[in-house]
């Protein structure tokens, strides 16, 4: 991969189905198996096709965010190429890529920070898809979102909260782009057509758009999916973390616990 690859992180939520741990510290800094959740997940770009040449965009809330993300990256990940960007207003995901913009360019990987996974990254150098979604097969995906896919094995549209249970295909929460600045465009459109959800823009209704304008998109599954976005779920992640470093074996393949997206 050529082009500077920029991994971005939206982490700008309120963390308040984390509190009381949230209240003292932004809920990627929440410690889980003896690492902040932030930790765990930057462990999981190790795979990525040229570390050297990868570029961070971590978008921050205004309230603990904006002071204690910036110092911990910094404290613990001297030599990363990193930018920070504060979304004061919580209007959705799409509008948080959006105030981010300017670092956006060329390939680009958004994962959100309460999204733990198995992804190999090393697949992203020879990647011809305009974007990739990554996703995992559950038993009843009717709380989450659900990539529906076409006979040719590329994506037609993402479905939020689908009534029945004929598509398991759930969006674990991260994403590739070929071309950041085609999603950018996406969201203009999205935020002209002003298409939300409960007054926020998701990106999944970006990436639909994506697809209407001719985007290839497929799906890449995983096997292991944590979550650490509520405190039942932490600690869910926290006892599969411990079991896995204690047998050095990933035998967690049907364990999830969910991010909605």
């Amino acid at each position: 991969m050529a082009e500077t690859l920029k991994i971005v992180i939206p982490m700008a939520g309120w963390g308040t189905r984390m509190r009381p741990h949230t209240y003292s510290k932004p809920k990627p800094l929440v410690s889980v198996a003896g690492k902040s959740t932030l930790e765990h997940l930057l462990d999981m770009f190790a795979s990525v096709p040229s570390p050297q040449n990868t570029e961070y965009v971590f978008i921050v809330g205004p309230y603990l965010g904006e002071g204690q993300i910036p110092a911990f990256v910094t404290e613990k990940y001297p030599n990363m190429k990193a930018h920070f960007v504060v979304q004061r207003e919580m209007k959705g995901q799409s509008h948080a890529l959006y105030l981010a913009r300017e670092y956006l360019h060329g390939p680009m990987v958004m994962c959100f920070s309460d999204t733990l996974m198995d992804a190999d990254f090393s697949l992203l150098a020879d990647e011809r898809a305009d974007c990739v979604a990554w996703v995992m097969p559950v038993p009843d995906p009717r709380r989450f979102g659900v990539a529906e896919v076409g006979a040719d094995g590329w994506v037609t549209r993402f479905i939020e909260k689908p009534q029945t249970l004929e598509n398991n295909l759930v969006v674990v929460g991260c994403y590739y782009f070929k071309r950041a600045e085609s999603l950018l465009a996406a969201i203009d459109e999205q935020m002209a057509r002003g298409v939300t959800l409960k007054n926020e823009f998701f990106l999944t209704d970006a990436i639909s758009i994506m697809i209407e304008q001719g985007a290839r998109t497929r799906t890449e599954a995983i096997r292991t999916w944590l979550d650490t976005g509520t405190i039942d779920a932490t600690l869910d992640t926290n006892r599969t973390l411990l079991e896995k470093a204690g047998t050095h074996t990933s035998t967690q393949v049907d364990r999830y616990t969910g991010t909605q997206v």
